[in-house]
């Protein structure tokens, strides 16, 4: 039986980023501990790289100031129907990856709420503008291939600081490049296509507007390149753990107020 293309280019993507991540050395991720009071795992981080990141960091952080940001408050300014609609689509479009994650973490009953979310959002919510699924209480979580590795143990690997991407660690930057890699839909399409530069740019500014209260905060700190990349340790950390036990992770209202301990 011939092999299909996109099946055999996905293997192939996945084997190199398995590799990518295994060579990045023994900077393992400290074994996970049970969560606190605000669903806070135990976290880690290894920075050999810190001068170079910085200096990333400070190309990203100005092109953030003077481009980023400003779009992303001016949309903040939008009516809330229009930012739902957005924040509904690009979640809905990234389903089918989501879907995978679930799947490669052996976690069936996940990988089926995605599927039934993404069927009906896309039929009955006009191309997942509306989220007709959480209002019938199947809620939406999210999974990506940087935690996908996590949940199979592979050491986080070093810090690196991307341009235009931001800070992260070896693990999840190679989770990132092959999720870009990663096509469920195809690339025969010139409608998915149209549909994928929407998504695209949806998703960088809701997502980069969502982010907003807290790097806000995080400015504030005498060290704002320290303190954003202990914020993503912290939170991946988490988004790990949530990968491994097979639900969300909850937090209560004195951690969103910051009394305690938080993202």
């Amino acid at each position: 039986m011939p092999t299909n293309p996109s099946t055999s280019r996905f293997t192939r993507l996945l084997f190199a980023g398995l590799v990518l991540v295994l060579a990045s050395g023994c900077a393992s991720q400290p074994a996970d501990t049970q969560p606190d009071a605000c669903g806070n795992v135990a976290y880690g981080y290894y920075d050999p790289a810190e001068p170079v990141n910085r200096g990333i960091f400070a190309f990203n952080r100005t092109l953030d100031d003077y481009a980023l940001a400003p779009v992303a408050r001016g949309y903040r300014r939008l009516p809330e129907l229009f930012q739902s609609g957005v924040h509904n689509f690009v979640a809905n479009f990234g389903e089918p990856k989501v879907f995978i994650n679930d799947l490669l973490q052996g976690n069936f009953r996940r990988s089926a709420n995605t599927a039934g979310r993404f069927f009906i959002n896309t039929t009955a919510g006009i191309v997942g503008l509306i989220d007709v699924s959480g209002k019938l209480g199947i809620e939406r979580h999210r999974s990506d291939f940087g935690q996908t590795f996590g949940v199979w143990n592979i050491a986080s690997g070093p810090i690196v600081e991307l341009p235009l991407f931001g800070t992260s660690n070896l693990r999840d930057a190679t989770g990132r490049v092959l999720s870009f890699a990663v096509s469920p839909f195809g690339d025969n399409s010139d409608t998915v296509d149209t549909l994928g530069t929407i998504n695209t740019v949806g998703g960088v500014v809701d997502g980069r507007a969502e982010n907003l209260p807290l790097t806000d905060e995080l400015r504030k700190r005498p060290d704002y390149y320290a303190a954003l990349r202990d914020a993503v340790a912290q939170h991946r950390s988490n988004f790990v753990a949530e990968g491994k036990r097979g639900t969300p992770a909850t937090s209560t209202h004195a951690c969103e107020r910051g009394e305690a301990d938080g993202d």
